[in-house]
């Protein structure tokens, strides 16, 4: 079973993906390609973890009232 990536993990390997796309001029499109999709990837996790989170503090919230 693969390990479940960390939502910092996540973000840093954005930021490098973003800095390797950005500083670089001479890139050709297959790898941009891949490293959109990779993003698209990495995106998505972010994007669970984060409702995950909003969900489970909207609980405990709850249970605090």
């Amino acid at each position: 079973m693969a390990k479940k990536l960390l939502y910092s993990d996540a973000v840093a390997e954005l930021e490098k993906i973003l800095a390797e796309l950005d500083g670089n001029t001479e890139i050709n499109m297959e790898l941009i390609s891949e490293k959109v999709k990779r993003a698209a990837v990495l995106l998505e996790v972010c994007k669970k973890q984060l409702h995950e989170i909003d969900t489970d503090l909207e609980k405990i919230l709850e249970n605090l009232d």
